[in-house]
């Protein structure tokens, strides 16, 4: 089923490769503003948290929000791009190529600029910090930047279908994107949280991915509950990519 995905994604990545760099420059470069920001200067004034520095404390997440922020960028900004600029979508459905097969696609392409870019920036925290990680806990981690970065493609991928002026995909990153990464326990811990409303915090994706992501790099395993959480969250997000997508399309 998945075959024309493919070629959507080796076309989606010779396009990156072209300017690779200078986009690596601009992702990196925000997240490290934070790190050195929050991580270098308030560490003098936080100490621990949940018995780890801060500056550690906070780079997983730092890492976490790289990848799934690139993937929600490339995937709306490339479906809009194609569909209302180059036509590109009207080039694919005159091939052999089926809804899910340019769905898959873009989802590739999301996760796997996530996935760079997400590394772009662990690379470069590993070499000027002391945040240093176990390779044992990698498995675990890559886990919730996978399912994260999916559910952000396909997301993306919804806005991308059904966004006809560009900059309502920025009104949705700053109303919606922006909010979920930053309440979900990415510069503070969850307890922070009053006991009544953290359960309900629990239950966002972006906490499983963050929590979960920070919990399996800092101290190895899968929390269940955030595992369930992102295979359902994951599952839904892509039918309503494919169902939006789909749907559009018919128009």
């Amino acid at each position: 089923m998945i075959k024309g995905a493919f070629p959507i994604f080796r076309r989606d990545m010779r396009v990156m490769r072209r300017s690779i760099f200078s986009e690596l420059l601009a992702v990196v470069a925000y997240p490290l503003t934070l790190y050195f920001a929050f991580g270098i200067g308030m560490k003098g004034y936080i100490g621990t948290v949940e018995g780890v520095p801060y500056p550690v404390f906070i780079a997983p997440g730092l890492i976490s929000m790289t990848a799934i922020n690139a993937a929600f960028d490339e995937s709306a900004w490339s479906m809009w791009f194609h569909r209302r600029v180059q036509r590109t979508i009207e080039e694919y459905r005159t091939a052999p190529i089926t809804v899910y097969d340019i769905v898959i696609g873009k989802i590739f392409s999301g996760f796997m600029q996530g996935a760079i870019k997400g590394l772009a920036v662990a690379a470069v925290i590993l070499l000027i910090t002391s945040f240093r990680v176990e390779a044992a806990n990698l498995a675990s981690y890559l886990f919730f930047i996978v399912l994260g970065s999916m559910i952000f493609s396909c997301i993306g991928t919804i806005c991308g279908t059904m966004v006809d002026k560009p900059e309502n995909i920025g009104r949705i990153q700053a109303v919606v994107i922006v909010p979920l990464v930053f309440m979900s326990g990415i510069f503070f811990p969850l307890s922070s949280y009053p006991a009544g409303l953290l359960p309900f915090i629990k239950l966002v994706p972006t906490t499983a991915i963050f929590a979960g992501a920070r919990q399996s790099l800092l101290q190895g395993g899968v929390d269940g509950g955030y595992a369930v959480n992102l295979l359902v969250t994951a599952l839904v997000a892509f039918v309503a990519a494919v169902q939006t997508f789909n749907r559009k399309m018919a128009e």
